[in-house]
């Protein structure tokens, strides 16, 4: 098992998981535009409110399947591509918004994170 892939699976999942449950109503500095929570974030960005909670829930979703993989490793590289896909469009949000490179750090953190556990977990039965 790779180590790196490992750690890059596990963060990236509990990265996501803190961002939808913990600090879900929470003013971060990472919030696109002035959001001071998600639902804010998502009007900065222009999408409706059910917006948010489909991408929340699938976003959860692919978190949760990919600590899974801790556990059925065969789950784990399309939970991490999926979830890089996400991050690809957060990250698309976040410059169409016009939001500093700061803001947009950890969606692209996340990106490379879930990308690495992708590749390092291609090869896992």
């Amino acid at each position: 098992m790779n180590v790196i892939g490992k750690i890059a699976q596990t963060a990236a999942a509990l990265w996501i998981l803190n961002v939808w449950t913990l600090r879900f109503n929470k003013d971060t500095g990472y919030r696109g535009g002035e959001a001071k929570n998600m639902k804010e974030e998502f009007a900065v960005y222009g999408l409706p409110e059910p917006a948010m909670y489909a991408v929340g829930a699938t976003k959860v979703a692919l978190a949760s399947a990919m600590l899974v993989g801790n556990f059925v490793p065969r789950i784990t590289r399309p939970a991490s591509i999926g979830l890089a896909a996400f991050m690809v469009g957060a990250v698309g949000m976040h410059i169409k918004a016009g939001d500093s490179v700061k803001q947009y750090l950890p969606a692209l953190s996340v990106l490379s994170l879930a990308t690495i556990s992708a590749i390092a977990n291609g090869n896992r039965s």
